[in-house]
């Protein structure tokens, strides 16, 4: 049976793909094979097989670690402690020294923008009395929003073990609040470095390793929190892992954890958080490969792009050329998902094993 009467579909084919994920263009298929040069016979064909079918982009990424954001002084002053690369700072310890005095880490989501003293009331107040509660200085301290006589008092106590002139004040530059356990990804100012509200003393993250990657805007969609991943480390182990968020412009991430909303001005980078974390060993200076599914289909049945037929007339649709032996006939077929010169297709006539025509390249 020859082509009469439709238009066939060779060369490439572009499918806007489910989602909104953008359009791929899919060239030659696989598995094709010559027809035998019969008369009537199309000039190549290739075999219906069920299978898996998978659409998906790689790009680059790095290993890094999730929500980086700075921490600048509220204060002016000198640099005495430079804070060290690498350490992993918890409520209590200090991640700086400004004019010889620690700059302790507190654990809340308010950020420190106050002196706090007797009388005040506020939810810093409250985060304060949990830290000092919970560092060991809460004896008779009942933990509420109000900095009364007993906040003063384990206030006093705290800064005792400071080596610092017992005030029962905090200074707006004596803690910083961050929502856990901090890691320092980079020292920003260094030793006896002068220092204000505008400048960064260092940049702080998540322990929590993440590997990051940039994308399109087109492939927003990709970028959706829970969306599955396989990360491809620098030492070629193949890790599973999901999207956690997205990173505003110069790295600033909205806490600890996943960062949120935004990205680069031609791109967006995404966080990606490992499920069993980074193995020890991995080279950090290295790229990884970042494998993004769009979306899957199991045990589909599919032919190459070329194979399928735009049928004319007033029905339409798409058919496939079906060879059997020295004949051929067209069975109409619904079509579905592309994804590597490969496309999904159905019909009540349509099995697995069939051999069917493929378009001449």
């Amino acid at each position: 049976m020859r082509r009469r009467g439709a238009l066939v579909l060779g060369g490439a084919l572009t499918v806007a793909l489910a989602g909104g994920a953008g359009a791929v263009v899919l060239g030659a298929g696989s598995g094709t094979e010559p027809a035998g040069g019969a008369a009537g016979l199309p000039p190549a064909t290739a075999t219906v097989v069920r299978t898996d079918l998978v659409s998906s982009k790689t790009v680059d990424g790095r290993l890094d670690f999730a929500g980086r954001r700075p921490v600048k002084a509220v204060v002016e002053g000198t640099v005495t402690v430079a804070a060290k690369e690498g350490a992993t700072v918890r409520q209590g310890q200090a991640l700086y020294e400004l004019d010889d005095k620690p700059v302790t880490l507190l654990y809340g989501p308010v950020p420190m923008f106050r002196e706090m003293r007797a009388g005040d009331r506020g939810t810093d107040v409250l985060q304060l009395e949990r830290g000092l509660r919970d560092l060991g200085f809460g004896r008779g301290l009942y933990v509420d929003t109000r900095y009364d006589a007993a906040t003063e008092a384990a206030v006093k106590r705290w800064q005792k073990s400071l080596n610092r002139e017992p005030t029962g004040r905090v200074g707006k530059g004596d803690v910083v609040f961050q929502t856990g356990r901090v890691r320092v990804v980079a020292a920003d100012a260094a030793l006896a470095d002068q220092v204000g509200p505008e400048k960064p003393v260092l940049t702080v993250a998540s322990p929590q390793p993440v590997v990051r990657a940039d994308l399109d805007q087109a492939d927003a969609p990709l970028t959706a929190p829970g969306t599955r991943v396989d990360v491809t480390l620098p030492s070629g182990t193949t890790v599973r892992g999901k999207v956690t968020g997205t990173v505003r412009p110069g790295d600033t991430g909205a806490g600890d954890g996943a960062a949120s909303g935004g990205g680069g001005r031609e791109g967006i980078t995404v966080e990606v958080t490992l499920d069993e974390g980074t193995p020890p060993g991995e080279d950090t200076r290295a790229t990884a490969s970042v494998r993004f599914v769009s979306e899957s289909r199991k045990g589909v049945l599919v032919v190459p792009v070329e194979a399928v037929v735009a049928l004319r007339g007033a029905n339409g649709g798409y058919g496939l050329e079906v060879v059997e032996g020295a004949r051929t006939r067209m069975v109409r077929v619904s079509t579905g998902m592309t994804a590597d010169g490969r496309i999904e297709v159905g019909g009540a006539e349509l099995r697995e094993g069939m051999r069917v025509g493929v378009a001449a390249q």
